[in-house]
């Protein structure tokens, strides 16, 4: 089995590479923007057409700007431009299965949502340039004429995590990390370990009938605010103490945005309304679908995040 993974460089794709660098029968090569020290890697600008001397099976295209902040311009050069480059690459490569690693950000409202499926509905309205992007790359691999898979996976952490929690504990430790007031129950959500991530993908590259759309989770909703307490808690960093209500986050988010593109600051605002959307409200799925072809999650939520806590207790 030959796998092509797109995004090497990246959270998903990185952790993927490494676990299962080794594994007897599988050949895998990387892509990316940043050196890597892989076996078989190219660092590549997937934005340009692009070619490896690499023939796969399997094609897991993890390349993607992931951040919620950035451009219209950004977004549409790294999550949809790179996607039809992709496409085309597998196409001229006799079609190769395609799995293309979105976001359930897709389904986002700013609203609580709850029990989610893969056939609850997208759109026309995104709540930031990342979600809506990455469902044009969905649009785009329906174009594919080979078999074709679209994961969802929902909050991933982990070691080596880049986008999630990171700018979480940065925000705790410098006392910008409110907690909301909530006037009905407190907002739940899922999360998805990496390596039980990485599973799924490895269950999706190795099975040819696992096709079609699959939102994952570790299926095992959190209270969002009491589960980000516990890890304050176990990692040392001082719990937010002010409480606002989600309107007053919301405006808040806005006035930094509206500052930050004004002024053109560098970096991003150090709270942006998706940011708010994602804490505030619930965003629960049901993922009995995954359950049934994939499998139960192979590392538990609770194994996960004391993983998640030993690693970063080791960083600098």
């Amino acid at each position: 089995m030959r796998i092509l993974v797109t995004g090497a460089s990246g959270f998903v794709g990185g952790s993927f590479m490494r676990r299962f660098a080794a594994t007897k029968g599988v050949e895998l090569y990387g892509i990316g923007r940043r050196p890597m020290d892989f076996a078989n890697y190219a660092q590549i600008d997937l934005a340009e057409d692009f070619d490896v001397p690499f023939s796969p099976d399997v094609v897991i295209h993890a390349a993607a700007r992931a951040s919620p902040w950035g451009s219209r311009t950004q977004y549409v050069r790294q999550n949809v431009r790179v996607t039809q480059n992709v496409v085309r690459f597998c196409e001229r490569r006799g079609y190769p299965k395609l799995i293309y690693l979105s976001s359930s950000s897709v389904f986002y409202r700013r609203e609580h949502q709850l029990g989610l499926t893969e056939s609850s509905p997208i759109g026309p309205a995104f709540v930031n340039e990342y979600a809506e992007t990455k469902h044009t790359g969905e649009r785009v691999v329906e174009g594919y004429q080979g078999n074709r898979l679209v994961l969802r996976p929902r909050a991933v952490f982990g070691p080596g995590d880049t986008v999630l929690f990171p700018r979480i504990l940065r925000a705790a430790r410098r006392k910008q990390l409110p907690l909301f007031k909530n006037s009905g129950p407190p907002a739940l959500g899922d999360l998805i370990y990496i390596d039980t991530l990485c599973d799924y993908l490895w269950t999706s590259a190795m099975r040819p009938d696992v096709a079609g759309e699959y939102n994952l989770t570790n299926a095992k909703p959190v209270v969002i605010q009491d589960f980000l307490l516990d890890v304050f808690a176990r990692l040392g960093v001082a719990a937010p103490t002010r409480r606002i209500t989600v309107s007053q986050a919301m405006l808040a988010a806005s006035v930094m945005e509206c500052t930050y593109r004004l002024l053109r600051l560098e970096g991003e605002p150090p709270v942006t309304r998706y940011g708010v959307t994602v804490f505030a409200y619930s965003k629960t799925f049901d993922v009995a679908r995954m359950l049934r072809d994939l499998g139960p999650p192979s590392i538990s939520l609770e194994e996960g995040v004391a993983r998640f806590i030993a690693w970063q207790r080791s960083q600098p």
